[in-house]
């Protein structure tokens, strides 16, 4: 008898105990985690539940590792211990499984909608996400939105074309966590929705303060005194006021005094960092670098790898959306590479 034969007994029953302790153990409101609702139907795993399969795939994706070279807010910052955007997701990932076990909601699902939900953003995070929405605007009359492409990744370009075929609970997640879009379906994906928020304006603060660009002082008085004087203490005030409202509401939302404290502080950061001279002076080089490349791709489609689901011989739609996904897949240093090789004669960039 093979190995796997001798491991049969548990894979067996392994579904219907999962089934059971969901229907003990989660809320009502929870989204259950079979049967799985995938595009192309497949047989389940015999140890995994259809999300962890999910967060499996996500996790061993090409856009996921890319995610530890890609900006948040500092671009190429010189230090160990500034957040990147691999790092970002992990704290959305990890809040907002905290969020879902207290409310007995799908930790699971909360998992694979959180690793997945920034695997489109471009190099130079926001910044670069602007710069090559005007470039497509200006050129080829279309937007680029990072929740867009993250779903295309998953869908359509990782596994050389085939996508990772995510269950349709996932893809919904990814799809819709920016306030941009409708709520997600589930509440597990509006979980992720609004701890992707909490996330970034309290590491950033944190990142802002470390590069020199804000004094703890400066910050806002009345959210401060509200939410906590550090980011620990804000983020846990956050999640506790979450879940407290959110189990009375049978929905995901924030107290009347933590959330527009929080929307205050988000204010505050754009003002200050987002839009501040020192991340604009950095804007207009990210965009002198993109536009450059975006244009010579454009112009020079040739040298544009195969996208998959678009063809080569295409007219202006499938040659933006070649140059769409090339340039939103590179992270910020082989960006600067191509850049450089494009720029600098090869004698002087050595």
């Amino acid at each position: 008898m093979s190995i796997a034969r001798e491991q049969d007994v548990v894979a067996a029953g392994f579904a219907e105990r999962v089934r059971e302790e969901e229907e003990r153990g989660m809320s009502p409101l929870a989204a259950r985690s079979y049967p799985a609702k995938r595009k192309r139907a497949e047989d389940d795993c015999a140890l995994r539940t259809p999300f962890q399969r999910d967060r499996d795939r996500i996790v061993h994706s090409k856009a996921f590792r890319r995610l530890t070279h890609k900006t948040q807010v500092f671009v190429a910052p010189r230090g160990d211990h500034y957040r990147t955007r691999l790092t970002h997701t992990l704290e959305v990932t990890t809040i907002s499984r905290t969020v879902a076990r207290a409310l007995r909601l799908n930790e699971d699902l909360v998992e694979a909608i959180g690793l997945g939900h920034d695997l489109g953003h471009p190099p130079f995070g926001h910044i670069g996400e602007d710069v090559l929405d005007a470039c497509l605007k200006e050129r080829f009359g279309q937007d680029f939105n990072h929740y867009e492409h993250s779903l295309r990744i998953v869908e359509e370009l990782e596994r050389d074309g085939a996508g990772l075929n995510l269950t349709e609970q996932v893809r919904d997640g990814i799809a819709r966590h920016s306030s941009r879009t409708p709520p997600p379906a589930t509440l597990e994906g509006r979980i992720v929705r609004v701890i992707d928020r909490v996330a970034y304006i309290n590491h950033d603060i944190d990142d802002a303060v470390r590069a020199g660009l804000l004094r703890e002082q400066e910050l806002p008085r009345d959210p401060i005194a509200v939410l906590g004087t550090t980011g620990s203490a804000r983020i846990d005030a956050l999640v506790h006021d979450m879940v407290e409202h959110s189990q009375l509401a049978g929905e995901i939302v924030q107290g009347p005094r933590a959330g527009p404290a929080m929307g205050e502080l988000r204010d505050f950061m754009f003002e200050r960092v987002y839009l501040g001279p020192a991340v604009r002076a950095e804007h207009a080089k990210i965009a002198a670098v993109l536009r450059r490349l975006f244009d010579h791709y454009a112009e020079h489609p040739k040298l544009l790898p195969p996208s998959p689901g678009a063809d080569a011989r295409g007219g202006d739609g499938e040659l933006a959306r070649r140059v769409t996904d090339y340039l939103a897949g590179m992270t910020d240093r082989y960006c600067i590479r191509e850049y450089t090789e494009l720029q600098v004669p090869r004698a002087f960039a050595r």
